[in-house]
């Protein structure tokens, strides 16, 4: 396989854009599925990438699904991933294996809050990418508004690349700006595509469209750049490598636009995607040496090469794990030993599949640049690969914490076999996904982001394992903090028969500089604190952190210092300064003016104006501050900041209060102190809950 010819591409946006409805044409305009379904479509079929029930269900996107086609003689494997922001870990873990993605937006709704997460993802993995404009057929529609948004809000250099032909119930197909010709989509299915001369009444327009182009492009290409000045014509052939190259490095991002449901511009979307996006040989990749220095090698994708491949995503099928990888140096065959760097494990690969949704291919050899599927191999997600020729590992993929969680238990004792298996299969298939035990209760909790998330798997628990479970209040994830410095001295003394326990520690406890989450200070000169001895207070500090002693949340941003001291010949022990540590923490927090924190979530409405007042009324209840607030064709979005704890059941109340006809979407923003009168609550509640556990 020729590797130039070779794409890896996401797609993502926020949900509703139509990502999965644009896949779905993809594979049917490349011979990958011979009808199309639609996400919510009359027939119950549902969209080939959403191939589990909820999701068909639902109409959402909860899992990314991997697949490929061929287009001319490209080959493509796509990445379908979730627009909803619980779901974010998928959308993560596709961005940090491709090579490019395609950002959709809608026409009417322009960026949303989840474009902007979405767009950070990208630029975390330098991801090239490509904008598609989608529902260009929608009441409302305004491409070239869009364009300008992803300039203002997402700071892209966004150059359209197509001028519509007719918008919202008049667009039939689009003008392509390079060669000036006009591509218009017939046939049932929009497979036929007529290409003509530009309409006479937009050609004014076509040509100042295309002299911004060529000014962009010039900006950026010295050659293009000649022409312009010198006023010779500028070729599409000069423009293309000129365009790709612009695309790759990331300072430009080409605008196509359409209306996959409508089947119109699909097919030019997929010619883009060819010429525009890097092949793997144009992208650097690179691993870490598994020797000290971790420095970084350079990865080749040629199959001579030892092997080094990533698993990204774990399903647990019908027939045991199936492991997504991507391959980035080296040939992959059926029945190879490969060994996993994290445990140094060795694994016989049996079954080597490319995945199409949940249609599995069988393959026998696979090489760098490709995305394929093993089976039966026990491995976590963001495992590093090798033929054992070379000891390297790729970097881990960024995984958010988890910001609410809820109590679980089976209904019936007898499930708790099936209800075991399904915690263990989700934490192991998605890193934001926790499951923990509280000790002092005995339950279990799960943790994740967002009522949604929490919920599909409470759902999936019941359909899949055939488990009812029982869940208790949501939880939030509170913090604990320090807002002044306090000095602390403690003794700690023990006399038991034979030696005792003796240490003696002098400093002081303070809020930690910004953006750190925890700082140890060791000014400690003499000696008067053995030097074996001085990690044992580290350690003793970390300890006191995982219990804060206001609500017995876990504490963060606090610097701790140790600046004097005192020890014993024969009684002072590691566990004795790790002791005094812990009793000095506790002490001098109390005096530090300790507060609670709260996860604030970034929160974003839109409904119909005539409800703007329900909906600022609805938040500013909740405790939200508004950020902002724009209106636009009839609906009006709004920006809040709101606590987490007051979020629960708002789909509820917004839908009732807006005649169901509001959306809202949010993701978690940054920690934040609680209102003095609710910190007193929470901590009477605390008290009032260890009181009766003593009892």
């Amino acid at each position: 396989m020729d590797l130039n010819k070779l794409r890896n591409i996401g797609i993502s946006a926020h949900i509703d854009s139509g990502k999965t409805t644009l896949t779905e044409r993809i594979l049917f305009y490349t011979g990958q599925i011979h009808a199309i379904h639609d996400v919510r479509g009359k027939d119950g079929v549902g969209a080939k990438m959403d191939s589990m029930d909820l999701e068909r269900e639902k109409g959402i996107t909860i899992q990314s699904a991997a697949t490929y086609c061929k287009w001319g003689e490209n080959a493509i494997n796509i990445i379908d991933t979730p627009g909803h922001v619980d779901f974010t870990i998928e959308v993560e873990r596709a961005l940090r294996v491709l090579d490019g993605a395609i950002l959709v937006l809608c026409s009417v709704a322009g960026v949303q809050s989840q474009s902007i997460t979405v767009d950070r993802q990208m630029r975390r993995y330098n991801v090239p990418r490509m904008a598609f404009i989608n529902k260009c057929d929608r009441s409302g529609a305004d491409p070239f508004s869009v364009t300008e948004q992803l300039r203002d809000q997402l700071k892209h250099n966004a150059v359209l690349m197509q001028y519509p032909i007719g918008l919202e119930d008049k667009h039939v197909g689009a003008v392509d700006l390079l060669t000036r010709k006009a591509h218009y989509f017939e046939g049932d299915n929009g497979e036929i595509i007529r290409t003509e001369e530009v309409p006479a009444e937009i050609k004014d327009e076509v040509e100042k469209y295309r002299a911004k182009l060529v000014e962009a492009l010039a900006d950026l290409d010295d050659e293009i750049a000649m022409a312009y000045l010198e006023g010779e014509p500028v070729t599409a052939e000069m423009l293309v490598p000129a365009i790709r190259k612009a695309t790759i490095s990331r300072s430009m991002t080409p605008v196509f636009m359409g209306s996959a449901y409508k089947n119109k511009g699909v097919q030019l979307l997929l010619d883009a995607v060819v010429s525009y996006l890097p092949s793997p040989l144009e992208m650097p990749y690179h691993a870490l040496s598994m020797d000290e220095e971790e420095s970084k090698v350079d990865l080749e994708p040629v199959p001579e090469k030892p092997l080094v491949m990533l698993a990204f995503k774990l399903e647990d099928g019908r027939y045991g794990q199936l492991t997504y990888c991507r391959i980035y140096q080296g040939r992959l065959n059926k029945g190879d030993f490969i060994y996993n760097m994290s445990n140094q494990n060795k694994h016989k690969v049996g079954r080597l599949v490319r995945m199409h949704s949940d249609e599995m291919h069988d393959i026998d050899t696979a090489v760098a640049g490709d995305i394929v599927a093993l089976f039966g191999i026990d491995c976590a997600s963001g495992d590093t690969f090798t033929d054992g020729n070379i000891e390297v590992t790729m970097t881990s993929i960024h995984v958010p914490d988890p910001v609410i969680t809820f109590a679980v238990e089976p209904k019936k004792k007898d499930g708790l076999q099936n209800f075991s298996k399904a915690l263990n299969r989700f934490s192991k298939e998605d890193p934001t996904f926790r499951v923990s035990r509280d000790e002092e209760s005995g339950q279990t909790i799960i943790g994740g982001m967002g009522e949604l998330h929490l919920e599909v798997y409470i759902e999936r628990i019941r359909r899949e394992y055939g488990v009812d479970v029982e869940v208790g209040q949501p939880q939030v994830a509170y913090r604990e903090t320090v807002t002044t410095q306090a000095d602390f001295d403690y003794t700690h003394k023990k006399q038991t028969g034979g030696s005792g326990q003796y240490a003696r520690v002098v400093g002081w406890l303070a809020p930690a500089d910004e953006g750190e989450h925890y700082q140890f200070i060791n000014n400690i000169t003499g000696g008067v604190i053995p030097k074996e001895y001085q990690p044992s207070c580290d350690k003793g500090f970390q300890d006191q952190m995982d219990e804060g002693g206001l609500i017995g949340f876990p504490v963060v941003n606090v610097k701790a210092a140790i600046i004097d001291g005192n020890s014993h010949a024969v009684d002072s022990s590691d566990m004795a300064f790790r002791l005094a540590a812990r009793a000095a923490f506790r002490d001098a927090y109390k005096r530090a003016n300790p507060v609670i924190l709260e996860p604030i979530m970034k929160v974003e409405v839109e409904s119909p104006e005539e409800f703007s007042g329900a909906v600022l009324g609805g938040l500013n209840k909740r405790r939200g501050m508004i950020t902002g607030s724009r209106t636009r064709q009839g609906y009006a979005v709004v920006m809040a900041e709101v606590p987490l704890s007051e979020m629960f059941g708002y789909s509820n109340d917004l839908r009732s209060s807006t005649q169901g006809k509001a959306e809202f979407s949010m993701e978690f923003a940054k920690y934040a102190p609680v209102p003095r009168s609710v910190q007193e609550d929470l901590i009477k509640e605390y008290q009032a809950k260890r009181a009766a556990e003593n009892s």
